[in-house]
């Protein structure tokens, strides 16, 4: 008996690709609709001055709000002035070395502000930093 043997294929070795940047699109899609949505931010109109920005080596800063109310948010979120010690104690527990600073809405009296470096203070924060809008912008 003779075999006839089949001519050997070549097997294919590319990549169909055309899903992958279907999923990829879609993701895309996804997520910028998404990104507005996910920023939060409490509407504060910052005083003017003439001061130069701190560098901030990539590292997270928090920021404690403090609104033209006097009520204070701790990155965004509304908090209780216990509960802002008390979180900024455990945060600086985990990560001493994170730059505090406070927005102050210009039409808060000044001695909410500085019941809020109080506040940090008693927490533990060895320095905190007033934000400003810089003139022009």
């Amino acid at each position: 008996m003779k075999y006839h043997r089949r001519p050997r294929t070549r097997l294919m070795s590319q990549i169909n690709i055309v899903p992958y940047v279907d999923v990829m699109l879609v993701l895309l899609i996804i997520f910028v609709v998404t990104a507005p949505v996910l920023k939060r931010g409490v509407k504060v109109k910052l005083p003017q001055a003439a001061a130069r920005s701190i560098p901030s080596p990539h590292r997270a800063v928090l920021i404690v709000t403090v609104d033209a109310a006097g009520r204070y948010f701790l990155d965004g979120h509304p908090v209780t002035p216990a509960a802002l010690e008390r979180r900024t104690r455990g945060l600086l527990r985990l990560r001493p070395h994170t730059p505090i600073l406070i927005r102050g809405d210009r039409a808060v009296p000044y001695q909410d502000v500085v019941a809020a470096m109080v506040l940090l203070q008693r927490a533990g924060a060895p320095s905190v930093g007033l934000m400003t809008k810089t003139r022009g912008h």
